[in-house]
Formats: C-alpha cells, structure tokens, sequence
C-alpha cells in the first residue's frame, strides 16, 4: 500500500521534476491544453488547480506566488487577469485528463490535460507570430545581402 508516500516521483531527481512541471504548467497556462504521459497529466493537475486558486485571490503575496512558481511573468498575468475572471464561479475543478490512446514508440499511456471552458484560439497563439517572424528575417536577411 501507498500510505503517506507523499507523491509521485516519475523517476527523476528533485532539481529535474521541479523544472519539469514548472515548464509544464507555463505550456498549459500559455496553451491551455497539452499532450503528455497520463502520470505526468496526474501529477500536473492538482498543481494547475492551486495555482488558479491562488490567482482568484488578488493579493500582492499571491501574484508573488505564481511568479515564483511559474519563473514566468507572462503567465502568472494571464492566471491572474484571463484564467482567474473565467473560473470565479468555479470552486474548483479547472483541469481535465482526457485519455488519448498509447505513445507509438514505446506504448506509454498518453493524455490531454486541459482547462476546463478553455479558449479554443490559445492553441494557435505562436503559430501566428512564427509565421511573421520567419517572414520578417526573411526580408531582413535578403536586405541585408542587398546593402554589401
């Protein structure tokens, strides 16, 4: 039995697993749905949850928090400003796991965690700036090569 084993350590060092859902919950946070393992999604949804808890209260030790949690200014504003306004009513319950069948390569149980009411446009948030940046460093590179 598992009593009082505190959590899973999904066979990574301390230093490892911290930075590895801290990235995790930034690309949820800045995507609002990603493909994972489902021990990892297990392990990320309680963590994601506290964090919307914590931007629901608007304090100055709560943004504090999230910037220290999440290393990551951007998000900890859209916890606060976008994700906080959306789940007011909620009490909690702002992540789901969605199984997603089986990795190819060496069968690991796949899922989709996501937020729950999630803005269906925050998928394509980078693809849109890619697009104009390769564009950009393509004219700026072919100017570059005109002015010898």
């Amino acid at each position: 039995m598992r009593h009082k084993m505190g959590y899973k350590k999904l066979n990574r060092t301390s230093e490892h697993r911290k930075a590895l859902i801290k990235n995790m919950l930034n690309s949820l946070v800045k995507y609002e749905q990603i493909t994972t393992t489902l021990p990892k999604a297990k392990v990320l949804k309680p963590q994601a949850d506290k964090l919307i808890t914590l931007g629901k209260k608007n304090t100055l030790q709560n943004t504090r928090t999230l910037i220290s949690k999440l290393q990551d200014e951007a998000s900890a504003s859209k916890i606060k400003k976008t994700l906080s306004k959306r789940y007011e009513n909620r009490k909690g319950g702002y992540t789901r796991i969605i199984k997603a069948g089986f990795r190819y390569g060496d069968n690991a149980p796949m899922a989709v965690i996501e937020f729950v009411d999630r803005d269906i446009q925050a998928k394509k948030v980078d693809k849109k700036k890619v697009e104009k940046s390769t564009v950009n460093d393509k004219k700026s590179e072919s100017s570059k090569e005109a002015t010898p």
